[in-house]
C-alpha cells in the first residue's frame, strides 16, 4: 500500500499492491501503522455503501460542518467513478481548489478526504457501489453542499451527470 500526496495538503490517493497467484489476488486495502506514519486518521466509526444502478449518477458535493466535520476515506467496489474533492478550508493555500481521480474496483485504490472538503462523485459505467470510511459520525443538522457545477470551482466533470437528486443539484452557490 502506498500513500501519495496530491496538490491539496491533506488529500492523499492510496494505492494498493495486489499480490496475484493460482487463488486470485491478496492486497492491503488499509494499514493503520502507515495511516499514523502519514499523520491521517486510524479511527473510523461509521461506513457507508452506495449503489449507483445508472452511469452518470452525480452524487455531492457534499461536507460535514464543525463541531463534528468528518473525513473520509473513499473506495470504490463495483464499477468506476470519477472522485472529486474540493478544499474549502479558509486557512489552507489550496482554498477553493479541487482535484479529480478515478476510483476504480479493479484498481482497489482509495482516496483519503480531510475534514473541510468537500466531496463528490460520478459513476462511469452502471452499477457502480462505492464504500466510504468516515471518521466521524453522521449529523443531519450539519449537512451542508455546493452545487456540482458552481462557477466558483469550474470543476472539469467528464460529461454532465445523467442521474442527480434534487438536493444535490439545488445546493447555493459557493460565498467565500
Amino acid at each position: 500500500m502506498r500513500l501519495e500526496a496530491t496538490s491539496i495538503p491533506g488529500v492523499m490517493l492510496i494505492e494498493v499492491d495486489a499480490h496475484r497467484d493460482e487463488r486470485g489476488l491478496f492486497a492491503r486495502t488499509y494499514d493503520e501503522a502507515t495511516f499514523v506514519a502519514a499523520g491521517l486518521p486510524t479511527r473510523w466509526p461509521q461506513c457507508n455503501t452506495t449503489w449507483n444502478p445508472r452511469r452518470g449518477t452525480l452524487r455531492g458535493l457534499h461536507f460535514q460542518a464543525a463541531p463534528h466535520p468528518e473525513p473520509k476515506l473513499m473506495r470504490c467496489t463495483q464499477g468506476r467513478i470519477f472522485d472529486v474533492a474540493v478544499d474549502l478550508r479558509p486557512d489552507s493555500p489550496t482554498f477553493t481548489r479541487w482535484l479529480t481521480t478515478e476510483l476504480a474496483a479493479e484498481r482497489r485504490n482509495a482516496l483519503y478526504i480531510p475534514a473541510g472538503c468537500a466531496h463528490g462523485f460520478l459513476t462511469l459505467e452502471d452499477n457502480c457501489e462505492v464504500l466510504y470510511q468516515m471518521g466521524e459520525v453522521y449529523v443531519p443538522e450539519l449537512v451542508r453542499g455546493v452545487r456540482w457545477n458552481d462557477p466558483a470551482f469550474a470543476i472539469a466533470w467528464p460529461f454532465a451527470p445523467a442521474m442527480i437528486n434534487a438536493r444535490d443539484a439545488s445546493w447555493p452557490d459557493f460565498r467565500r
